[in-house]
C-alpha cells in the first residue's frame, strides 16, 4: 500500500483555513522619525499693503486713463467740428491798415495792423519757413500737436533758472502757438469785451487750465489740417513788430520785397522776431535783430537746413532794412495826413487803405538833417527848446513836415500843426498886403516916431520898436525890412483893422485874431502850418491856399480812388499886382533887413522874421520861386528864449533846410514887381541927345489938368 499521503492534494477546507504559523517573537521595528512640516513664512503687512495699493492704483489708472482718453477724444472731436476752412483763418485782424505813399508812389509810413496778403508754407521762401521751424519747433513735423519732450525740457529749464515750472519757457509747439493766436476759436466781439486789448490779454493767459485747453485745440487742428496748413496760419497771423502781422507784411515792412523772395538771412531775421516782436524789430534796433538772426542761422545749420558754409556766408552778410524802412521819415507828416482823412478810412478803418500823399522824402530828410545840425552846433547842450518846420509848394501841397526835435517818432505832439503860438512880426506882411490892395505904394512914406493910442477899456498904449529907437520918415518897404512896429500899427489903423483881419483870415490864418491895435504886431495866434500856407498864397499871386497832404485814397486792390485831395489853391484874396509888390518888399527883408541870415546861393528870397513879446516865440517864414518854408522855435511851456530872434536861429534853420532842398534845382527869379519909381531911380540917366526939329504941339486942357494935379500932389503918395 502506497503511501497515500505523498502528493496528496490538500483539502479545500484546509485552504480555507490555513494553518497559523507559529508566532515568533515580534521584532520591534524602529520607530519612524516624523518629519516636521515646513513653516510657512509670515508675510510682511507692509508688503501686502503695498501690493494691494499698486493693484488698486492700476485698477483706477486704467479706468481713469480710459475715461480721460475718451473725454479728450470727445473734446478734440468737438473742436474739430468747429474749425473752419483754413483760408478763413489766414487774416485774423480786427482792424484794417493804412499804407502811405509819397509823391513818387514809394511807401514811407504804415499805420494800423499791416497785412501784406496771405502766404502759404509751400510757396513762401524756404529760408523763412525753415528758420521758423528751426527756432520755434524743431520737431514740428514729428509730433501730434503737443510735444511732451518739449514740455519736460521747458519745465526743467524753468526750474533751473529759479522760476515756477510753467513760468518762462512754455514748451509750446507751433500748433499750440497757432491755437493761441486763434484764441481757441473765440472771435472778438466788441459788445462782450471792455476793449480789444482785454480780449487779447485773455487770449494770452498762461494758466494750467488754459494750457490744457490749448493742447486739446492743437490736437484738433492736427486732425483737421495738414502740417503745412497749420504753419501757413501761423506765418500769416503772428505779430512781427512794426505793426506788421504776418510774414508778407513783415517782408514788405522791413525789406521792401515779398515773402517769397527773402534770402536765408532775411528769413532768419523775421523768424527771430517771433520771441519778442517789438523789442527785436529791426526798425527799433537793427544790430540786436542781426545778432538774433545769426543765432537762428546757427540753429538752421545744426538741424541740417543749411550747410556750414551757408551759415557762415549769411552770418557774414546780415539782412539790412530797405531804404524806406531805414529812413523812417515823415512820422509827423503821416500823423497829420491820418488826422485830415475821414476817420472810417484812417484812424478806425476796417479795410486796408492806400493813401497817396504829397510828401517828398528827399525834402523831408533835408528838413530833419537841417534841424539836427543847427541844434547840435548852435544850441547849448541840454536846451529844452523846440522847433518845427513846414515846407510846401505854392499851391499848398506840403512836401515836408517836422513837428519837433525828435524826428524818428510817430503819434506824439506835433508843433507844426498843434501848437497855437503868437506870430509876432511874421504877421506884418498881411498889414502891408491890405495897404497895397488899397492902392498904397511900397515907396510911400510913413513916420516912425513915438505913438500913443487910447484904447477903450485898456487905457493908453505906446508901442515901441525892438531897438527902442525911431527912424523918422521911412518907406513902407524899409519899415517892413527893418520890422519897425510903429509904422505897422499906423498902416493898420489907417487901412482898418477889420480889413487886416479879413485878409489874414482869407489867406488861411485861422486862429483867434486880436481886437486891438496890437493886431498889427502879431498878437494873434496861429499854427506854423497855417502861417506857411498864408505865405504860399502871397507867392502864388494872391490866392488863398488850403495846405494839403492827401492826394487820393483807395482801398487796397482797387484802381479807382474813393476820394481825392481836399486842398489846393482857393479864391483870390488880393490883386496879383499887389501880391507881386509885396513879394518885392519881402525880398528886401532878406537882402537888406532883419532876415539876412536866410540868404544862400545868390538866390532871390523873400520872407519875414517874427519875434513875440519876451521872445517866447521866434519865426522865420519865407520862400524862393520853388518852395515856401516856415520855421518856428520856442519852448513848449512858453519859457522865453535866450538871445534868440526870428532873424537868428530860425532863419539859420530855414537857410540850412532850403540849401539842402535846392540842391540840383536851378535858380529861378521870384515873381516880384518892382515899383515904377524904384525902376526910375535905379535906371541910369539917358545920355542927352539933340532934339529933332518938329512942330510944337499945343498942350490940351486934359494934359494941363494932369500936370496941375501932379504938381499939387507931388509931395503925397507916389505911384
Amino acid at each position: 500500500m502506497s503511501d497515500s499521503r505523498k502528493g496528496k492534494r490538500p483539502l479545500v477546507a484546509d485552504r480555507r483555513y490555513p494553518k497559523k504559523a507559529a508566532k515568533k517573537p515580534a521584532r520591534k521595528a524602529p520607530a519612524k522619525r516624523r518629519r516636521a512640516a515646513p513653516k510657512r513664512p509670515q508675510r510682511n503687512i507692509f508688503v501686502r499693503l503695498f501690493r494691494w495699493m499698486m493693484r488698486l492704483i492700476w485698477w483706477i489708472t486704467w479706468r481713469v486713463g480710459l475715461t480721460v482718453t475718451a473725454v479728450v477724444a470727445l473734446a478734440v472731436g468737438y473742436f474739430w467740428t468747429t474749425l473752419p476752412d483754413v483760408n478763413e483763418l489766414l487774416d485774423g485782424r480786427a482792424r484794417g491798415s493804412v499804407t502811405l505813399l509819397d509823391r513818387e508812389g514809394d511807401r514811407f509810413a504804415w499805420r494800423g495792423d499791416q497785412f501784406g496778403g496771405a502766404v502759404m508754407a509751400g510757396t513762401v521762401a524756404p529760408g523763412l519757413k525753415n528758420a521758423v521751424v528751426a527756432t520755434e519747433d524743431k520737431r514740428f513735423y514729428r509730433h501730434f500737436g503737443v510735444s511732451p519732450r518739449g514740455v519736460a525740457s521747458a519745465v526743467r529749464i524753468n526750474l533751473r533758472e529759479g522760476r515756477g515750472p510753467l513760468q518762462g519757457h512754455g514748451g509750446s509747439t507751433i500748433t499750440q502757438q497757432t491755437a493761441k493766436l486763434l484764441c481757441l476759436g473765440v472771435e472778438y466781439e466788441p459788445s462782450e469785451w471792455e476793449s480789444e486789448a482785454a480780449y487779447v490779454a485773455d487770449c494770452r493767459r498762461g494758466s494750467l487750465q488754459r494750457k490744457a485747453k490749448e493742447a486739446i485745440y492743437a490736437m484738433a487742428m492736427e486732425a483737421k489740417y495738414s502740417k503745412d496748413e497749420i504753419l501757413s496760419i501761423y506765418l500769416n497771423r503772428a505779430y512781427m513788430g512794426g505793426g506788421a502781422y504776418g510774414a508778407e507784411a513783415a517782408a514788405q515792412r522791413y525789406f521792401g520785397k515779398p515773402a517769397t523772395d527773402l534770402n536765408p538771412s532775411e528769413g532768419a531775421m523775421i523768424a527771430g522776431l517771433l520771441t519778442a516782436p517789438s523789442r527785436m524789430a529791426p526798425t527799433s534796433n537793427l544790430q540786436r535783430s542781426q545778432e538774433r538772426a545769426a543765432t537762428v542761422l546757427r540753429l538752421m545749420g545744426e538741424q541740417g537746413y543749411l550747410s556750414d558754409a551757408e551759415v557762415a556766408k549769411w552770418q557774414q552778410n546780415p539782412a539790412n532794412l530797405s531804404p524806406a524802412a531805414r529812413r523812417k521819415a515823415g512820422g509827423y507828416f503821416a500823423d497829420w495826413v491820418m488826422s485830415t482823412g475821414p476817420e472810417f478810412f484812417t484812424r478806425n478803418t476796417t479795410e486796408d487803405v492806400i493813401i497817396r500823399t504829397t510828401l517828398d522824402q528827399r525834402l523831408q530828410s533835408a528838413a530833419e538833417d537841417a534841424l539836427k545840425e543847427v541844434f547840435e552846433t548852435k544850441v547849448r547842450e541840454g536846451s529844452k527848446a523846440q522847433a518845427a518846420i513846414v515846407v510846401m509848394s505854392a499851391d499848398g501841397a506840403v512836401r515836408a513836415m517836422v513837428g519837433g526835435r525828435e524826428t524818428r517818432v510817430a503819434g506824439v505832439f506835433n508843433r507844426a500843426i498843434q501848437a497855437q503860438r503868437q506870430t509876432g512880426s511874421a504877421f506884418k506882411p498881411f498889414v502891408y498886403a491890405v495897404a497895397l490892395e488899397l492902392g498904397y505904394s511900397p515907396l510911400d512914406f510913413v513916420d516912425d516916431e513915438p505913438l500913443t493910442l487910447d484904447i477903450p477899456g485898456s487905457g493908453r498904449w505906446s508901442p515901441r520898436n525892438y531897438t527902442n529907437t525911431y527912424s523918422g520918415r521911412v518907406t513902407l518897404t524899409k519899415a517892413l525890412a527893418e520890422s519897425l512896429n510903429i509904422p505897422a500899427v499906423k498902416v493898420s489903423e489907417s487901412v482898418g483893422r477889420d480889413l487886416v483881419r479879413r485878409v489874414a483870415r482869407d489867406f488861411g490864418i485861422d486862429g483867434n485874431m486880436a481886437d486891438g491895435p496890437a493886431l498889427a504886431l502879431g498878437a494873434s495866434e496861429s499854427t506854423l502850418l497855417d502861417m506857411t500856407g498864408a505865405y504860399a498864397g502871397i507867392l502864388n499871386g494872391g490866392s488863398s491856399v488850403t495846405p494839403y497832404g492827401l492826394i487820393d485814397l483807395r482801398l487796397q486792390g482797387d484802381d479807382e480812388p474813393l476820394m481825392g485831395t481836399g486842398g489846393g489853391i482857393g479864391e483870390r484874396v488880393i490883386r496879383e499886382g499887389a501880391a507881386r509888390e509885396l513879394i518885392w518888399m519881402m525880398e528886401k527883408v532878406v537882402s537888406e533887413g532883419t532876415g539876412q541870415r536866410a540868404q544862400f546861393g545868390g538866390r532871390e528870397i523873400a520872407g519875414k522874421t517874427g519875434t513875440t513879446q519876451a521872445a517866447r516865440d521866434a519865426w522865420f517864414v519865407g520862400f524862393t520861386a520853388d518852395y515856401v518854408a516856415g520855421v518856428w522855435m520856442g519852448y513848449d511851456d512858453n519859457t522865453p528864449l535866450t538871445g534868440v530872434t526870428g532873424g537868428g536861429l530860425p532863419a539859420e534853420i530855414w537857410r540850412e533846410t532850403m540849401v539842402r532842398i535846392h540842391e540840383g534845382v536851378p535858380a529861378s527869379p521870384l515873381p516880384l514887381q518892382v515899383p515904377e519909381r524904384a525902376k526910375r531911380q535905379a535906371a541910369p540917366a539917358p545920355a542927352p541927345q539933340p532934339a529933332p526939329r518938329q512942330q510944337e504941339v499945343p498942350r490940351t486942357t486934359e494934359g494941363l489938368i494932369e500936370m496941375l494935379v501932379r504938381d499939387i500932389l507931388g509931395g503925397g503918395r507916389s505911384r
